[in-house]
């Protein structure tokens, strides 16, 4: 039998790739453009999402004569998963990730039945009707996409060896990166685009909920501490932990910083002696696993590995009788955020208010109030209250809401030189701790509305350097080039009038001790009146015991890798400090 296909009708026709590309980028790149253009992240999903949903072209440009079977398979696919992700960013405001997955599969059958009935409403059925009837149009566009017989395979082949085979080959065959590292990246590119939100989630999930256990695991086999006291008494006590993150002290008005960043803790300062203001305390290292491991257990810079081998500040409140709760709006599984989450499964009972799929996203630390609230009623005689803040982390512009942008434009206190850039950068940092600012006092006001019996203690994990040092050129973070401001944190305690007469301190001798964070469980234990083998009052700020010592920066597992914070230069940087 004679074909019918004219010529004509099997010539290259650049209007239909036109419309196969904007069929198969439609499921994916909408909400990547959505959240582009509403501010919520910037362009690396877009474009992430735009070159891995042009795969789906292999298989028409290979079979032209079934494109609309084969896109209409693909489409369902494609459609099912990419309206899940997008209803979930009408509803949450976020995007889908393994987050989302850790949450509802560590949610019991109840949680997790609520979670899912947000999303019948009259604006997701809306939703979905548009956006199928736009894959429906779209889909009825679509014309083969006649490639010559040869060329087809070779750009066939050339789309799939660009966008999966190179990276792998580059990464693992010529370079010398471990395979699962090569694919976790891949994976994390792939993520934006449908259906591989789901199969990269789950697939980072699983990883991550591995490594999870295996560590719980190791934590709950630690044997507890021997001969725990508690000297505090037998009321009903709250007690608040709250960890900031990279927001260094000076760039807050609270300690004298010229622009006026921290209006409300300033004020709350002035009014209230149970506000206590530690003016020289500074972090043993610039990143937030790193540090905690060291803050939240009686790991430091010369035992860096004791956190494996020894309770945690979670485990010890445990074994003292408290109801322990950890309320975070950090990332929760991420590769690099297991340790995060293995301690916050220390706890019993856990708030996980952000799911974005990157920490580049908006999201707002006023998260954690109506949790904070919540954990405030419960009944429990004896509570800690872990709140772990976004605080004022990388990307600044992304950690308050614009009305919140005070600082826009201004050119008051900017260090000479900087660019336009710079300046942004600059004044967007202080926005952030103006915002901070406010999340931290309402927490110590929210606190305090509850006639509480114990206290609150706020720090930062670490700081930042946002071009404060001469030559006013770094932004960021480095343990091999460090600068005083990535280690100098706020520290400050806040005790209620409840918990000061049953245990009378004066603190005010206390401000201007040198301290590093690395050692906070033993100023913890002092102030809940906890002892045990182990417990050294000289390394708590606030005991009367308190000694000085050297604090040490720097990464412990590097041959000399250790220096004094205090030999740091104030000025310009000399060589590679």
């Amino acid at each position: 039998m004679l074909s019918t296909t004219t010529p004509a009708e099997t010539k290259f026709s650049w209007k239909a790739l036109g419309w196969a590309l904007l069929y198969f980028w439609f499921f994916s790149t909408l909400l990547q453009a959505i959240i582009l253009l509403t501010g919520y992240s910037g362009t690396n999903g877009f474009r992430d999402s735009l070159l891995f949903s042009s795969l789906w072209l292999i298989p028409i440009f290979l079979f032209p004569s079934k494109t609309r079977i084969i896109a209409a398979v693909i489409g369902i696919v494609l459609w099912a998963a990419s309206l899940a992700t997008l209803c979930y960013f009408v509803i949450y405001g976020q995007e889908f990730s393994q987050s989302v997955l850790f949450i509802m599969f560590e949610s019991n059958a109840n949680e997790a039945s609520e979670y899912l009935s947000q999303y019948f409403s009259l604006k997701i059925v809306l939703t979905a009707v548009a956006y199928t009837a736009v894959a429906i149009f779209l889909w009825s566009r679509l014309k083969p996409v006649y490639i010559p017989h040869l060329s087809r395979w070779l750009v066939s082949f050339a789309l799939l060896y660009g966008l999966i085979l190179n990276p792998i080959v580059a990464g693992s065959v010529v370079g010398d990166k471990p395979l699962e590292k090569t694919l976790n990246g891949m994976a994390s590119r792939m993520e934006p685009a449908a259906p591989w939100q789901f199969i990269t989630g789950y697939y980072q999930y699983r990883q991550q909920l591995t490594s999870l256990n295996k560590l719980l695991s190791a934590n709950n086999a630690l044997p507890p501490l021997a001969n725990l006291k508690d000297s505090s008494g037998d009321a009903p006590r709250t007690l608040v932990l709250v960890i900031g993150e990279s927001t260094q002290r000076g760039r807050m008005s609270l300690y004298g910083y010229p622009r006026e960043t921290t209006p409300e803790l300033d004020a709350l300062h002035k009014s209230d002696k149970n506000l206590t203001v530690f003016n020289d305390v500074v972090t043993s290292r610039p990143y937030t696993i790193e540090i905690l491991q060291q803050a939240l257990t009686f790991a430091n810079e010369k035992n860096p590995d004791l956190y494996l081998t020894k309770p945690s500040l979670m485990n010890m409140m445990k074994q003292a009788g408290y109801k322990t709760f950890w309320i975070t709006n950090q990332q929760t599984m991420t590769e690099r955020n297991t340790m995060l989450t293995v301690f916050s499964k220390q706890t019993d009972k856990q708030f996980y208010m952000n799911q974005q799929r990157t920490q580049s996203a908006r999201e707002y630390d006023t998260n954690v109030l109506d949790p904070f609230k919540e954990v405030m009623a419960d009944p429990a005689p004896k509570k800690l209250i872990i709140v772990h803040l976004l605080g004022t982390h990388i990307k600044y512009e992304y950690r308050y809401p614009e009305k919140w942008g005070k600082f826009d434009g201004k050119t008051d206190n900017l260090p000479a030189g900087l660019s336009q850039e710079q300046q942004d950068e600059y004044n967007a940092y202080d926005n952030a701790n103006l915002y901070n600012d406010h999340v931290v006092a309402s927490l110590i006001n929210e606190y305090k509305a509850t006639d509480p019996n114990g206290f609150l203690l706020y720090f930062s994990d670490h700081g930042e350097e946002v071009y404060d040092t001469p030559p006013h050129n770094i932004q960021g973070r480095n343990e091999l080039a460090p600068t005083r401001h990535m280690y100098t944190v706020p520290f400050m305690l806040w005790t209620s009038d409840k918990w000061q007469a049953a245990h009378p301190r004066d603190f005010s001798q206390d401000v201007n001790r040198k301290y590093s964070s690395s050692e906070l469980i033993h100023t913890w234990s002092d102030l809940a009146g906890l002892s045990y083998d182990g417990y050294d009052a000289t390394r708590s700020i606030t005991s009367p015991q308190f000694t000085p010592m050297t604090r040490w920066i720097g990464n412990p597992y590097k041959k000399n890798g250790l220096k004094d914070y205090d030999s740091l230069p104030y000025g310009e940087l000399q060589g590679n400090q």
